[in-house]
């Protein structure tokens, strides 16, 4: 029998072994040194002035909604996204007012968004959806004339680029994360990146309690004149990343670029199987834009019965995302957006990680093949009949 093939993998090696061996050696693995290398390479990687490194992205959303002000305010979003992206919104005290997609990228609509925007509109919060790039030269000009904060939702989107510059980087914050699944993983965790000092600041005091001056900054080792003594001077969180996943995310850091060309290779192999498949489309990819292929993401008639027929051969699948705006925790925030009503039930992820072979991505392009090629045989079978 042949060996389920997963839709997603992390790839994991000796020197992420070594990486989590040696922290716990150390016998510090909270924060500390590693976590401060890994906001420091990862600032440098995005090329912005301040990395915060944090046990989530929706810590990072949090946190970064809360530095907006954004509490009594609206907040312009996508529905096709994560949960957690709105729930973030809500816990900053901020109103979410969902936007439309675009129907071949899952993308913000613009237009739609700018329709949307009001006097109590603070904040844009833009997910670039599996790693393709919103277009963000007009939601940047959008923002700048109506005085928003742009916060990027790069979870999906680490080494994916804009024009040339690293997604995360082009707002006024980013947020990444690295769960399991992700391009490069810590286990958990999550990145806040920003080039404003002040928010930067504000984040490294919220993330420990609101303290103002965390334990490795008190007690590390050798350090002179010790004090125990610190500040509170707000309500804060424990949102810290430990030293234990900040050694994995530096040893992930080294093979990101290669995992991600590997997962271009393959996207590039989905696109080129189903281009004479006009049932079965891969999502766009725009020419302003390097994606860091996340997910692969096609859109099929029958997508149900697509993941039945794709399980029932040993193939994950799964669908990104149930729109937030049909959930219930979300109702008194819901509208009517035509594309993403219409798409979302079209919409299916399939095999895609940097540990996924071509034999394997053979297996997936031919089950679903299969599957389009008996869909066509039951309805001129129904058309006969």
């Amino acid at each position: 029998m042949e060996e389920r093939i997963r839709l997603f993998r992390p790839a994991f090696g000796e020197a992420e072994k070594k990486a989590l061996c040696d922290t716990i050696d150390s016998m510090w693995v909270g924060r500390g040194p590693q976590s401060i290398a890994f906001e420091e390479r990862f600032a440098e990687y995005v090329g912005v002035k301040h990395a915060v490194a944090l046990n989530s992205a929706t810590a990072a959303l949090h946190l970064g909604l809360v530095c907006a002000e954004v509490e009594g305010q609206e907040v312009l979003t996508s529905s096709l996204t994560w949960v957690s992206s709105t729930e973030s919104i809500l816990l900053a005290g901020g109103r979410p007012v969902f936007c439309d997609v675009e129907a071949d990228t899952l993308n913000i609509d613009v237009e739609d968004m700018e329709r949307k925007i009001t006097p109590t509109t603070r904040a844009i919060v833009v997910t670039h959806y599996g790693g393709q790039a919103c277009d963000m030269d007009p939601i940047l000009e959008l923002a700048r004339a109506h005085g928003l904060t742009v916060i990027e939702d790069a979870a999906h989107a680490c080494g994916g680029l804009y024009k040339g510059k690293s997604l995360g980087s082009l707002g006024d914050i980013g947020c990444f994360s690295f769960q399991a699944t992700k391009n490069m993983t810590t286990g958990d965790g999550g990145m806040m990146v920003t080039n404003d000092e002040a928010i930067a600041t504000r984040v490294r005091k919220l993330r420990w309690c609101g303290i103002t001056k965390p334990t490795w900054e008190r007690f590390r080792p050798g350090q002179i004149n010790r004090s125990w003594v610190y500040e509170v001077e707000e309500v804060g969180y424990k949102y810290e990343m430990t030293d234990l996943a900040a050694a994995l995310g530096l040893a992930q850091m080294d093979r990101l670029e290669q995992n991600n060309e590997r997962r271009r290779e393959l996207m590039a192999g989905y696109r080129e199987a189903f281009a004479d498949v006009p049932e079965v489309q891969p999502l766009a990819a725009r020419d302003y834009a390097l994606s860091s292929c996340y997910n692969a993401v096609i859109r099929v008639e029958g997508r149900d019965e697509l993941y039945a027929h794709l399980d029932a051969d040993g193939i994950d699948s799964n669908v990104h995302f149930y729109p937030n705006h049909l959930l219930k925790i979300f109702r008194p925030y819901t509208t009517r957006l035509p594309v993403t009503e219409e798409v979302w039930e079209q919409i299916l992820s399939v095999p895609l990680h940097p540990l996924l072979t071509d034999v394997e991505q053979r297996r997936v392009v031919a089950s679903i093949r299969s599957f389009v090629q008996g869909a066509q045989g039951s309805s001129t079978q129904a058309v006969a009949g």
